[in-house]
């Protein structure tokens, strides 16, 4: 498929040099390859090749960490005992001055910055003096590079900072590196101050990026090309598009308890996309296919990664030939000890997300005839056909959007009705009612279901300051949680420096 070529700039690994301070060592990459700073920013193409660059390079954190990997173990979605010997033991325990911890964290926190570094040198070479950067890609090169740089640190935000609230708004968090070429170490800002920078470069983002084609053209998932929409304007969901944008708001206003604005912001992206059908809901066809089944909905996708190593990522974390270290639900496909059985609901037997598991039995007791087995999920498991969603790693997509809109809304007839649009075209047919005694649990659950392999849930219950949810190992018992593990300290290499 053409994908491949039109996507080959969101492959091109560059070598970054992971600092917070400055990405010149980066862009002056090797001599043979005559490429400097001011010949790259000499033509759009130069512009997309950077901004591509930090697409591609998300994937080495948010892949095995900050999507399918340790940020949902440490939301209990898996069988990880405590006491066990299970590898991702130190992540489902918040082991946080565990080498290994201290060791992903630091690797997630540089690398983070670093891409945040680069963003701010391409966005100071958008608006320099005499740049090459074309009015017709102006907007789009530098809304999404505001966008990225936004979604990072606000993704580092909820990561480190703390359970936000009146009383913690002013409680030291994390730098926001938005100054070009910085040589100075950053002041550590209050958790407020960078909400209000990540807001900051959110409205300026989405007021650029007004014209956005998705809004106009849908994601653009084909093939063809033309003048109105070149290579650079297609394949809007591995984009921070506008619609996104408007998601990363509602995300923002949720966590800093705004939910007057946040339920705006949903209820006007929903009605837009839903006249456009723009982020149309799975097919029945397209979820039960036998050669390709799109197990991550991607039409609903409003922005995911394209992660050529999905398959490696998958093998390494969720693969039989794991066995007992592979990332599983505890229990077997059915039963009052079955973690599937559990997290779906009765009568759920039909739900597309309930088919993206699959039992492998172990053993069978020779008297009772009764058989045990491990539990996979199936969610990446790498399709042979070529279809665009073969690599794609969902970062955000339209379901969030509704249960954002219901947890927003004192309205039972219409949380109800956000929850019963999910439920549907999850290929259910009943729903419970909806009751003030209910409806943040029903949310809950939902949002679970929604969000597994997408690095969401951790956030969902930190935001919401949850001292107990389901657990991961214990399937009659819920597991509790302390809210100090919420808070993930930031990494020694950091902290080491600043002394």
């Amino acid at each position: 498929m053409k994908i491949k070529n039109i996507l080959k700039s969101l492959i091109f690994i560059v070598s970054l040099n992971f600092t917070a301070t400055s990405c010149a060592d980066w862009l002056k990459v090797d001599m043979e390859d005559g490429i400097m700073e001011d010949k790259l920013f000499s033509e759009d193409e130069g512009f997309f090749t950077v901004l591509n660059g930090v697409y591609s390079s998300l994937n080495e954190s948010y892949g095995d960490v900050l999507s399918m990997g340790v940020i949902d173990v440490m939301a209990q979605y898996y069988n990880v005992p405590a006491n066990g010997t299970h590898p991702y033991k130190v992540f489902a325990n918040y082991s946080y001055q565990d080498n290994t911890f201290e060791s992903v964290s630091s690797l997630v926190w540089k690398h983070l910055y670093g891409l945040a570094a680069n963003l701010n040198t391409l966005l100071e070479h958008c608006d320099g003096s005499g740049s090459a950067l074309s009015a017709r890609y102006y907007p789009i090169v530098k809304g999404e590079a505001l966008a990225l740089r936004a979604m990072i640190h606000f993704d580092l935000l909820r990561l480190y900072g703390p359970i936000y609230s009146s009383n913690t708004e002013s409680t030291a968090a994390i730098p926001y590196l938005d100054i070009p070429d910085n040589k100075d170490i950053l002041p550590i800002l209050s958790a407020k101050e960078v909400c209000e920078k990540v807001l900051r470069d959110l409205n300026e983002a989405a007021e650029l990026l007004k014209d956005d084609p998705v809004r106009t053209d849908g994601v653009q998932t084909d093939d063809a090309e033309d003048n109105n929409n070149p290579v650079y304007l297609r394949y809007r969901q591995y984009r921070l598009n506008y619609y996104a944008v408007q998601g990363l708001l509602a995300r923002l206003y949720m966590w800093m308890g705004n939910k007057t604005e946040a339920y705006n912001c949903v209820t006007n992206l929903l009605a837009e996309v839903e006249e456009k059908q723009t982020f149309p809901w799975v097919t029945k066809e397209a979820a039960t296919s036998t050669s390709a089944p799109d197990r991550v909905f991607s039409t609903e996708v409003m922005f995911g990664l394209y992660n050529p190593s999905r398959g490696a990522l998958y093998d390494g974390l969720f693969g039989k030939s794991l066995e007992g270290e592979a990332l599983t639900f505890a229990g077997g496909l059915s039963g009052e000890d079955s973690k599937l059985a559990q997290f779906y609901g009765n009568n759920s037997s039909s739900d597309y997300r309930r088919k993206m598991w699959e039992e492998v039995v172990t053993s069978t007791d020779e008297e009772s005839g009764v058989s045990s087995g491990i539990t996979y999920s199936l969610k990446y498991e790498q399709i042979t056909t070529d279809a665009y969603y073969k690599f794609m790693i969902p970062l955000m997509r339209i379901s969030e959007m509704y249960l954002i809109k219901a947890e927003c809304s004192n309205d039972l007839e219409e949380i109800q009705d956000c929850l019963h649009q999910i439920r549907w075209h999850r290929n259910l047919t009943s729903d419970e009612e909806v009751t003030e005694e209910n409806k943040t649990q029903l949310i809950t659950e939902e949002f679970a279901r929604e969000v597994i392999g997408e690095g969401q849930l951790f956030f969902y219950y930190k935001r919401n300051a949850m001292e107990e949810f389901a657990s991961g190992t214990d399937v009659k018992n819920t597991y509790k949680m302390l809210l100090s593990n919420y808070v993930v300290p930031l990494p020694k290499s950091e902290t080491d420096n600043r002394q």
